[in-house]
């Protein structure tokens, strides 16, 4: 059985890893997600820069991503259920069938993300993210 010495040294190499590939660029950073078939889930990337990153499919459920820059980035089939996506820059991501469930969205900023198909129930979103989604659905 593993000590919570162990876990909590455990846990500082791994956020030391995250550290080291969020300062690579963006390709290099996502064949590592794909090669090393990491599971982000739980991970705190609050503030991470991930501007064009390609992380359809990713499982980033619990991830802290709050006032992350997610500009164009590819969240198609991602699972962020319960994560916080607040403050984030989600403006012009693809986030086509993602499964938001339970995440927060309080404050993120929506503008011409694409959010078609995507599982959005009982997702915190702010008034204005309601009709800006509703408004860039009408726009496709």
């Amino acid at each position: 059985m593993t000590t919570k010495e162990e876990l909590i040294e455990l846990q500082m190499k791994i956020k030391k890893k995250l550290i080291k590939l969020l300062k690579i660029n963006k390709e290099e950073f996502n064949e590592y997600l794909y090669t090393q078939n990491i599971d982000l889930s739980g991970a705190d990337l609050s503030s991470a820069n991930l501007r064009g990153s390609d992380l359809s499919g990713v499982d980033l459920s619990g991830v802290d991503l709050q006032g992350a820059d997610l500009y164009g980035a590819n969240l198609s089939n991602a699972d962020l259920s319960y994560a916080n996506l607040s403050r984030s820059n989600l403006s012009g991501a693809n986030m086509r069938n993602a499964y938001l469930s339970w995440a927060d969205l309080s404050g993120a900023d929506l503008l011409g993300a694409d959010f078609r198909g995507a599982h959005l129930d009982d997702a915190k979103l702010d008034k204005k993210q309601v009709l800006t989604i509703l408004k860039e659905e009408n726009r496709k």
